[in-house]
């Protein structure tokens, strides 16, 4: 997702935590959490019993009244006996009935089964089925959902107007979830295992796009339905239609698995800027399968396809509103100059194919995977194009954009992200684990073993931190916590007596410690810093520097 900012007032109160404790308690956002904020962030008894193997979706909207009409069908698993069955469809939309079809030819008593109607969340009485068994719910809904106010970031459905006044319709809904338009198991942990399939009813005039690969297109009566099927697991708040006056073209993508199809949908009188523009995918690319390892998603394709809002990383259909300009909105986040030399949405949204698309993490409080790493795919394509000095200047660019206001990882179970830092600081985190790791060989073979590991799997933010630590040979749990799950920013405190260096960390996490690069004078040498003070006696004169990739602090103290 791209990252919102305020460029009147930026926070740099990361400055003042500096501090001689290394005990200091990390800080709270204190936000009071609701039964429904319960009910949407957690594996409650009626959705533990069953697993989604399948989404089956059909959607008509109605652009004049901005209500949609649907069906679902979503094959499950059954894991273990259960009576009632949590659906998450959010006010106003109205479920109108729910079947189960896999029975109902045998047992009529299955239609129209009994439903409670809680806030969001829709308890479907189930009868009876047999464990280890797959069954196939109907659910038929109508409403009008949300209407996004500023999408991507408050979401909902956007109901927009292309600059020709023709109807130009998609959804942004990461966080809010999928659960605003269609009925779902509306948890990032239940991933449809066998994919999923969105078919889009529009006036024939129009068209729409989905992800995936296009399956089938009939026409009735002035519509056309498209149907759009993915084959491999997905987020479901990345199953979007998007609805235009579309074009399209394509390209292969000669790749490290073979051909990728690149298909790029636009509106009609964008097309000549946009295929200038999109001779970026290729180098973006290319870049993240040598830093990542394989696209994620061969069998589904990569798509780009233009949208009314600034972007997001919609599973093999990205969203693109950047304007067909380089930067961010033609911004440049990190002041440093590099970040005006590429597409932001291209790269940033591509880059969550790797990060949130192919690795889900089970909890959205958990969500700097997806965006500190993704953030990181910025500098990794920075240096793919203008070498490792340019990538290194992007990175500490991006710094001023940090405010360390709250923790970066967000409370458990209640839907609830953690910090806007998540992006630049955990950007920062890794890029700092790169240079304590010296070695860029090993740090790439972490990111695409990573991508290997948990290919198409739902994580938790424990296990990513214990990989690497496990495959750098490298303890990395303290630095985690201190980036993580503190708003502190370390502090190198050091003196020079003599020929005596004296150095030590504070404002850290008990048990802190990290080597640390640093120049004395023209002498660059490396030193591993704890909260104890420690002496190195010899030739220790001149300027005392750290090494600007670290994402650290130096205080001169007597």
């Amino acid at each position: 997702m791209p990252r919102k900012f305020s460029f009147l007032i930026l926070n740099f109160s990361f400055l003042i935590f500096i501090a001689s404790s290394c005990a200091a308690q990390p800080l709270s956002d204190k936000k009071q959490f609701t039964h429904q904020d319960t009910l949407r962030g957690t594996i409650t008894p009626e959705r533990a019993w069953w697993n989604v193997l399948r989404y089956d979706i059909q959607v008509t909207p109605d652009y004049t009244t901005k209500t949609i009409q649907g069906k679902n069908r979503i094959t499950i698993s059954v894991l273990k006996a259960g009576e009632k069955l949590q659906l998450d469809l959010q006010e106003p939309m109205i479920i109108d009935e729910v079947n189960l079809v896999s029975l109902v030819a045998k047992n009529s008593n299955m239609r129209n089964l009994a439903v409670q109607h809680d806030g969001n969340a829709w308890f479907v009485t189930i009868p009876q089925v047999p464990v280890k068994s797959e069954q196939t719910l109907e659910v038929i809904y109508h409403g009008k959902p949300r209407e996004a106010v500023r999408a991507p970031w408050d979401g909902g459905w956007i109901w927009g107007k292309d600059s020709k006044g023709r109807p130009w319709m998609t959804v942004a809904c990461q966080g809010l979830g999928a659960s605003v338009w269609y009925p779902c198991k509306d948890h990032q942990s239940d991933e449809p295992d066998n994919g999923a399939s969105l078919s889009i009813t529009v006036p024939d005039t129009l068209v729409a796009v989905g992800n995936g690969r296009l399956e089938n297109k009939t026409t009735d009566n002035g519509t056309a339905t498209y149907t759009w099927q993915v084959k491999n697991p997905i987020n479901n708040y990345n199953i979007i239609p998007y609805i235009g006056k579309y074009v399209t073209w394509h390209e292969d993508f000669a790749g490290e698995k073979g051909k990728l199809d690149c298909d790029y949908w636009v509106l009609d009188y964008d097309l000549p800027k946009a295929q200038k523009q999109f001779t970026q995918v290729p180098k973006m690319l290319k870049c993240f399968e040598y830093w990542f390892g394989p696209y994620p998603f061969y069998e589904d394709s990569y798509k780009l396809v233009e949208t009314p809002h600034l972007g997001m990383e919609h599973q093999s259909a990205v969203a693109y509103g950047n304007g067909f300009q380089n930067g961010y909105l033609g911004r440049d986040l990190s002041s440093s100059g590099w970040g005006k030399k590429w597409d932001f949405i291209i790269v940033h949204e591509s880059g969550h194919e790797w990060f949130a698309n192919n690795i889900t993490t089970n909890d959205i409080a958990d969500m700097w995977v997806h965006e500190g790493f993704t953030n990181y795919s910025e500098t990794l394509f920075t240096t793919c194009e203008y070498g490792v000095e340019a990538g290194n200047d992007y990175c500490v660019g991006t710094r001023a954009l940090i405010q360390n206001d709250i923790p970066i990882i967000g409370h458990y179970g209640v839907n609830q992200e953690g910090s806007g830092d998540m992006y630049y600081k955990g950007g920062n985190l890794l890029h700092t684990i790169r240079q304590i790791i010296n070695n860029d060989s090993t740090f790439r073979a972490i990111l695409r073993g990573l991508n290997k590991t948990y290919y198409h799997k739902t994580v938790t933010t424990k296990e990513v931190e214990e990989y690497m630590s496990r495959q750098s040979g490298i303890d990395l749990s303290k630095v985690f916590d201190q980036y993580l799950r503190t708003t502190q920013i370390p502090v190198l405190e050091y003196s020079i007596k003599g020929k005596d260096l004296r150095f030590r960390f504070t404002n850290c996490v008990k048990g802190f410690a990290m080597p640390v690069k640093v120049k004395l004078g023209n002498e660059e040498k490396w030193i591993r810093a704890n909260q104890e003070w420690t002496i190195i006696s010899g030739n220790n004169t001149g300027n005392f520097t750290v090494d600007k990739n670290f994402y650290i602090t130096a205080k001169k103290v007597s």
